[in-house]
């Protein structure tokens, strides 16, 4: 049972009026008034929207209506958090039209919103359950006494279940939607920054060599006849110049998906950063068959980045390092370990925090293992498949 689950079970119930039994009759005594408003504000709503439907207005007066459930939800939660001692999570807040891909997309989704139409039918069967709850809570303080805590108890109970199965989100499928919100954002603006970097890679390295060797080709041509020696030199300082374009080509390749890792798949490909690397690594992966190429792309490109921490922080420090790499039902496990001085972290400043967004972004884990002076250990779980 976890501390929220504990704050929210109420003391055993005693033949006496403690602190917990007055608030919970409170708590009763004010479902009807609270009952009436939301049941009169949920028909009118209802009732107007539906009559207009056919209108232009209809739709978003629904939206608006809907929205305004949504708020007295947020109430009767804050209620039940402060009498019955229920803690229930917030649900998700809709997206705006701009992350909805736009107006009537955004409409349809806030229409269908299942937090707000379980808010609704949860005005509509209060107000008969505020009437009963007023009554037996009234007629129990002159009739009932003796046993008043245990009916109130009862009645209590019932409404922490009710609060519980219409008020709370639905749990794991909220967390999902925010998640699954947040990274797709995460995936369109580390996109648009790879583009970026793309862009700028070629603006200032390839396309600048090729300008010059087009330029200096040119110049040899008109000294061809007249200075064959000096047209010779240029064309051999060209040929070196073509083959340092064909090199940076190369690495810019590399860096948006590696051909070896296209043709030989992850051991191959990683076992080729480890090379790169200023400190030793020792590479094992253990996989029967190949991700999905999306996955395994992901997986490289979390090592490269996590051994370029190790070559810029743990070089002259650590001794070695470890890239591990297995399947685990449907799941694909990255561990990458070094015995460098360890405190690392995602505010550390070394692009962990980047990595885990990238990998949370497709349904991924991200873990972080770091002590100080005890190497650090990073463990990336990632689904086999992308979810279509």
């Amino acid at each position: 049972m976890t501390a929220n689950d504990q704050a929210s079970v109420p003391p055993p119930v005693r033949p006496v009026f403690s602190g917990a039994t007055w608030k919970e009759i409170a708590y009763l005594v004010t479902n009807l008034p609270v009952a009436l408003i939301g049941f009169i504000y949920t028909v009118v709503m209802l009732a107007t929207a539906g009559g207009l439907a056919v209108t232009a207005i209809g739709l978003p007066l629904l939206l608006a209506g809907l929205y305004l459930s949504r708020q007295l939800g947020v109430l009767e939660r804050v209620r039940a958090r402060a009498l019955l001692g229920v803690r229930v999570a917030e649900p998700t807040p809709l997206p705006g039209p701009r992350r909805s891909g736009g107006f009537f997309p955004w409409l349809w989704a806030g229409i269908k919103d299942p937090v707000a139409w379980r808010t609704v039918l949860f005005e509509l069967v209060r107000l008969p359950w505020g009437v009963l709850t007023f009554s037996i809570a009234l007629l129990g303080l002159f009739v009932l006494w003796p046993v008043l805590p245990y009916v109130v108890r009862l009645l209590a109970n019932l409404d922490r279940a009710m609060v519980r199965g219409l008020l709370s989100p639905s749990d794991e499928l909220e967390r999902r939607i925010a998640e699954l919100e947040s990274g797709r954002g995460v995936v369109v603006d580390t996109a648009a920054a790879d583009l970026r970097r793309i862009e700028r890679d070629l603006h200032d390295g390839a396309q600048a060599r090729l300008v010059a060797l087009a330029m200096g080709l040119g110049l040899a041509k008109e000294k061809l006849l007249e200075d064959p020696e000096g047209a010779a030199a240029m064309v051999d300082e060209a040929h070196g110049e073509v083959k340092l374009a064909l090199q940076e080509l190369r690495d810019l390749a590399r860096g948006i998906h590696p051909a070896v890792l296209t043709d030989r798949g992850l051991d191959a490909a990683l076992s080729s950063v480890a090379a790169r690397c200023l400190v030793p690594v020792k590479v094992s992966v253990e996989l029967e068959e190949r991700p999905a190429e999306a996955i395994e792309g992901i997986a490289y490109f979390v090592v490269s980045e996590l051994l370029q921490n190790v070559s810029k922080h743990a070089v002259g420090v650590a001794r070695g390092a470890s890239v591990e790499v297995w399947r685990a039902g449907a799941r694909l496990v990255v561990r990458v370990s070094d015995d460098g001085p360890g405190g690392a972290g995602p505010s550390g400043g070394s692009g962990l925090a980047g990595l885990a967004e990238r990998v949370r972004a497709v349904d991924g884990g991200f873990g972080v293992e770091s002590p100080r002076g005890a190497g650090t250990v990073v463990t990336v779980e990632l689904p086999w498949r992308v979810r279509g």
